[in-house]
């Protein structure tokens, strides 16, 4: 089996190869600007003063998204696909669409309105955010609704010498000095995917519990914790999770961006997901714990 590729290079800024000098690719770093939500790059440095806006990575040899707003690519093509699998054909408007229709005299409204960061702004309870929240209205009135929980990897270590190579246009480009932040699958995402289903598995509104939209490499590390043979399931409920994951397309012509594939689609319970990460199939045994205290005490 061939090894995976071990150099690390940035994918895409700005939403475009690093390579890719033409005007319509240049035109978003002069902006710091993100195609993918129209509006300006979020990812900036620690000083907040250099505008990064790397979308995504190479680790091992895969392509792995690192800004959520990546996800949002085709008019937010995303979201609007759970709104078809839970509402049916029922017209999908962001926050602002919603305002202008809803506020027209004699209005009575059949949709899907979107509340997240981008979209009128996120539902925030105990200091929990609910990335979006995909409100059903009839007549003006809530009907249902259902959660997407969106997320991608933090990054560690820095890709400072391959930024400013490619921001200057340079024949070369560096590899880059990149990590990706892995031990928040398990410290930050899981958790959260388990108490954000908790809640919306308790909402007499709520059918199809919470749907969770990840890059596929992101995923594959849920996997290594809670197992690939999680048992799947064809039947809605609020206590089922349903996860989309995403991979990008195959490299695009200069000028334009790369497209996002649909990967897997798996249904599966909020207590088995809960109880796989709590006492799962690769939790360490105690034995190996033993060992390793051992091994640090006598210096073996």
């Amino acid at each position: 089996m061939a090894q995976a590729s071990t150099t690390r290079s940035l994918v895409e800024v700005f939403g475009f190869s690093p390579t890719d000098i033409t005007p319509n690719a240049r035109k978003f770093w002069q902006l710091n600007a993100c195609p993918f939500i129209g509006k300006a790059c979020s990812k900036y440095d620690h000083t907040n003063t250099i505008c990064y806006g790397t979308c995504s990575v190479t680790n091992n040899g895969q392509n792995v998204v690192i800004c959520p707003n990546r996800l949002y690519a085709d008019g937010y093509a995303t979201i609007k696909r759970v709104s078809t699998e839970v509402f049916g054909d029922v017209q999908f408007m962001l926050f602002d669409e919603y305002i202008k229709e809803a506020t027209k005299p004699e209005a009575s409204l059949a949709c899907v309105v979107a509340l997240g960061q981008n979209s009128g702004k996120e539902v925030k309870l105990s200091k929990m955010s609910m990335d979006w929240v995909l409100a059903h209205i009839v007549d003006g009135a809530l009907v249902g609704y259902v959660g997407i929980e969106v997320q991608s990897i933090d990054i560690t270590g820095n890709y400072r010498d391959a930024w400013y190579a490619a921001r200057d246009q340079k024949s070369s480009i560096p590899p880059s000095e990149h990590g990706l932040n892995w031990a928040n699958v398990h410290k930050r995402l899981i958790p959260q995917i388990i108490r954000k289903s908790l809640v919306y598995s308790k909402s007499s509104l709520v059918t199809q519990g919470l749907y969770f939209i990840v890059p596929e490499p992101v995923y594959q590390r849920f996997e290594e914790i809670i197992g690939d043979d999680i048992p799947l399931i064809e039947e809605n409920g609020k206590d089922i999770i349903t996860v989309h994951t995403y991979d990008l397309g195959p490299t695009s012509a200069l000028g334009t961006t790369r497209t996002l594939t649909e990967t897997r689609k798996l249904k599966f319970k909020l207590d088995e997901f809960s109880a796989r990460f709590i006492s799962g199939p690769n939790l360490p045994s105690g034995e190996s714990l033993d060992n390793k205290i051992r091994d640090i005490l006598f210096c073996k």
